[in-house]
């Protein structure tokens, strides 16, 4: 027998928030709204919750049903729940976070987004809702965990350079680093396996690195800290 609440009940919401590198750009995916309120101006992906499915589901289920995005690794950010963030009522939503590398995740529209497109953190336009306050949370989240734990390799190709790791986190941290102290700090992880020189290439090439996630879990176990704080500084 359904059970009657004496006390309305909000809605609720979940919210993506997907970063992903274009070359020397730190971007995130918006969609344009096809329907009110707010219709046409860009947002996050995302959408009310099923009463059958939870949260998680929902995000993913939302993510690609408007932007063609899935198969995604997604990490709960925060709950945004001011009164009147949404005019439709009292709707309270939960923010997921990812990071992706663009050439793996090609986007389309669909759903109710007329939309969808990759657009550079230090140029957005004007967000519907409270996006703005959320992107602004999930950025500070991203810079934050970026030094102390190495997600930004999700970001790169699976065989990169250390020149290209190096410029992912000048990139998400808006800071210079000094590359010789940067290269030193990371192979000493020893988490990098070396794998082959660049093909095709102009200049001389440059050896190809990739994560070795099998170590880094190894390392872990014995009490590894990955952090690389002590070397943000600028030249």
């Amino acid at each position: 027998m359904a059970y009657t609440y004496e006390y309305p009940r909000p809605a609720l919401t979940v919210d993506c928030i997907i970063f992903g590198l274009d070359k020397k750009e730190l971007k995130v995916l918006l969609i344009r709204r096809g329907l009110e309120p707010f219709l046409g101006k860009w947002a996050l992906p995302g959408g009310f919750v099923n009463m059958a499915e939870d949260l998680e589901s929902a995000a993913l289920r939302e993510l690609e049903e408007e932007t063609g995005v899935k198969d995604v690794f997604i990490e709960q950010l925060f709950t945004f729940g001011a009164v009147k963030r949404d005019p439709r009522g009292r709707v309270v939503s939960v923010a997921y976070y990812a990071l992706v590398n663009l050439d793996e995740h090609p986007i389309h529209a669909s759903s109710d987004a007329e939309d969808a497109a990759w657009f550079e953190v230090g140029e957005l336009p004007e967000l519907a809702f409270d996006h703005e306050k959320i992107m602004d949370v999930a950025l500070k989240r991203l810079r934050g965990k970026v030094i102390y734990q190495p997600i930004g390799f999700e970001l790169l190709p699976t065989k990169f350079t250390l020149t290209q790791l190096q410029q992912l986190y000048e990139i998400v941290l808006g800071v210079e680093i000094n590359k010789r102290n940067f290269r030193t700090k990371i192979l000493k992880m020893n988490i990098l396996e070396q794998v082959e020189r660049q093909q095709g290439v102009a200049h001389r090439p440059a050896y190809l690195y990739r994560f070795n996630e099998t170590k880094y879990n190894e390392f872990l176990e014995k009490g590894f800290v990955f952090e690389i704080g002590g070397i943000i500084k600028s030249n």
